[in-house]
């Protein structure tokens, strides 16, 4: 078992006081996003066996059964299938997509054979996977999941009286569900810059006035102005978690979180398709072909509790498997055995897991086969895979 060292990733969006106020640190002044754990390239998490700082990739990469587990490494290939976060956000993230399995792999040959490096910003697939994610909320966490039924939408953009939105009113009224929703949002991201960021600014002023179920809309526009994310947003479901309350976001919804400090799982893959409230690349044809236009009811996941008080929060994703412990002071020592990699993350408390004592914000890895004893009272988050 090893301590794990991580990095806080510094996004535009990020909250400046919500990690630090859970891990007991000074805040920077700078915004602080993402805390990743876990072996992505981008930011592996660094452990100390002995030998000097490592990077937890290459520590698994010089033995990946020994440290996956010999099932995890056939099913999942030689790295850690998921990547763990802590994300707060300050402002609003940008509205995308990912990608299913097949669709990550085509995309991603496609752009190997055209010759687009990785790291071009134009670049819609950094690797060849997809990113199903789960987000569990710390403190009310406010986010954007799915299309609304189309009336719904147009009832929302109807009540804002600007001019230039009554086409898409009228299309969201008309038209069967799937057309009129790829035909407004094509719409949108694909209309003239001028004259979209008058009507986003009119909409803006419009959702200000009027409050209520616009209010989440006119924050946004303050965050982005003149964005056709902004519109694109009106027709997402607003979801407001409690602590506790998760949301899982598979392939081809779209999605934006808003506000909130959660802890955030994925399958480990840094592919997104953007569709606005953003100043980076978007893609308007690619991601026209990812979503999945069909309205959906965001459903909110609350953990499923076990005799040994593992809750669990239940999704048909194989690469993570997410679960919590909200251990009282008279909780008895608990063994956590796995035949994959685990890794423990305390958001509350000060639990220990085997002898390393924990604080809110640290987090240990657990090689495959060992088993760590979980004692003391706290809340502590387990990551592992279904294999």
């Amino acid at each position: 078992m090893d301590r794990l060292v991580n990095t806080v990733r510094p996004y535009a969006w990020g909250s400046p006081t919500a990690i630090p106020a859970l891990t007991g640190a000074e805040p920077t002044g700078e915004p602080q996003a993402e805390m990743w754990l876990g072996a992505h390239p981008g930011a592996p998490s660094r452990i100390d066996r002995g030998a000097g700082d490592q990077a937890l990739s290459a520590v698994i990469a010089a033995a990946p059964e020994a440290e996956l587990g010999e099932r995890a490494v056939a099913r999942f290939g030689p790295g850690l299938p998921f990547l763990l976060k802590l994300l707060a956000a300050g402002a609003p993230l940008s509205l995308q997509v990912h990608p299913d399995l097949g669709q990550a792999q085509k995309g991603y040959e496609g752009e190997e054979r055209r010759g687009v490096p990785v790291d071009a910003p134009h670049r819609n697939y950094k690797d060849a996977n997809h990113k199903p994610e789960l987000i569990c909320a710390l403190t009310p966490f406010d986010g954007l999941c799915g299309f609304r039924a189309p009336e719904d939408s147009a009832d929302l953009l109807a009540a804002l009286e600007v001019d230039s939105l009554k086409p898409y009113v009228d299309i969201l009224r008309a038209h069967p569900e799937e057309a009129a929703l790829r035909e407004v949002l094509t719409a949108i991201l694909s209309a003239d810059p001028a004259v979209m960021r008058t009507t986003v600014d009119e909409a803006a002023a419009a959702a200000e006035r009027l409050g209520g179920a616009h209010a989440p809309y006119a924050s946004i526009a303050h965050h982005y102005p003149g964005d056709p994310g902004v519109i694109a947003a009106m027709l997402l479901n607003h979801v407001q978690l409690q602590p506790g309350e998760a949301l899982f976001l598979g392939a081809g919804i779209p999605h934006a979180y808003l506000n909130g400090l959660g802890v955030e799982i994925m399958a480990n893959s840094d592919n997104v398709l953007r569709c606005g409230l953003t100043p980076k690349h978007v893609d308007v044809p690619e991601l026209l072909r990812i979503v999945r236009f069909e309205a959906t009811e965001p459903g909110i996941l609350r953990p499923e509790a076990a005799p040994d008080g593992e809750e669990l929060y239940e999704t048909p994703i194989d690469e993570f498997r997410l679960s919590r412990y909200v251990r009282p002071e008279d909780a008895l020592p608990l063994a956590l055995p796995s035949a994959s990699a685990q890794i423990l993350l305390c958001t509350a408390g000060a639990p220990q897991a085997g002898e390393l004592g924990l604080k809110p914000g640290q987090s240990v890895f657990v090689p495959a086969g060992e088993s760590v004893t979980l004692s003391g009272a706290g809340t502590v988050f387990r990551a592992t895979v279904v294999a």
